[in-house]
């Protein structure tokens, strides 16, 4: 029983350490860039395994130096409530569930109407925030268990209090992927329209910003239809974006 006890209390100390080191990872983003993140690594040991070599472009620039028309867009396509939550858009989990649901009844519907035909599978849709995103991205595996949720949740938190919203903006428009080896928003607008972050107009703003969900797919269909119709949407949202 004193051996059980004894491992039960090392994992919650070594649990504790580890959130620790965490926080104090993310309390130092407050004045240093972080260099890299758990999602480029794991891309970039991809890359070595397929490739036997890493194609890496990012080049990070300051939040006053990404023009507000990408800020704009990325908030009204990935989390319209950016200013006003505290990290956890509830609404938007609740309304993703709602669909999710919906979304599966009818795949089962049609799949029991067509047993021996492929159906194709029901499209999960997310409810994360940005700051969820962030927080997933910079320290986090990509698996999808209630463990790693959990602690998503916990990193989110610390994010929202220890950075500012505009410093949680910056970072993650320095970090995130917009296509195979294309990280950050200057690397971005680099590949995509041979320009700086600082000078991109509202449309290439949008159309950047709906290729968020699945950037490697869009970079190789730049003329989809999808693309360019939820671009002019995201456009049409980017007027009532609130800037942190």
């Amino acid at each position: 029983m004193k051996a059980l006890l004894r491992w039960i209390g090392l994992g919650l100390l070594a649990f504790v350490a580890l959130q620790l080191f965490f926080v104090g990872r993310i309390a130092l983003m407050a004045v240093v860039a972080p260099e890299s993140t758990s999602f480029q690594r794991s891309e970039a040991w991809a890359q070595i395994a397929d490739r036997g070599g890493v194609r890496w472009r990012q080049e990070w620039v300051a939040y006053g130096e990404i023009a507000d028309t990408l800020k704009r867009a990325v908030i009204a396509s990935e989390d319209d409530g950016f200013v006003n939550h505290d990290g956890v858009d509830w609404n938007a989990i609740e309304a993703a569930w709602e669909k999710n649901a919906r979304a599966e009844a009818q795949f089962q519907k049609r799949q029991d109407a067509a047993p021996a035909r492929a159906v194709r599978p029901a499209k999960i849709v997310g409810g994360s925030t940005i700051t969820q995103q962030l927080a997933k991205n910079l320290l986090l595996s990509g698996e999808r268990t209630l463990l790693r949720k959990g602690q998503e949740f916990v990193l989110t938190l610390a994010l929202e209090h220890l950075l500012s919203k505009q410093r949680i903006l910056e970072i993650y428009l320095n970090s995130v992927e917009w296509g195979d080896g294309v990280f950050g928003a200057e690397a971005a607008a680099q590949h995509y329209f041979r320009k700086s972050a600082a000078r991109l107009s509202a449309a290439e703003a949008a159309r950047l910003a709906v290729m968020l969900p699945q950037p490697k797919r869009f970079e190789k269909t730049p003329g989809s239809a999808y693309l360019s119709g939820r671009a002019r949407i995201i456009m049409g949202r980017m007027g009532s974006a609130e800037l942190p």
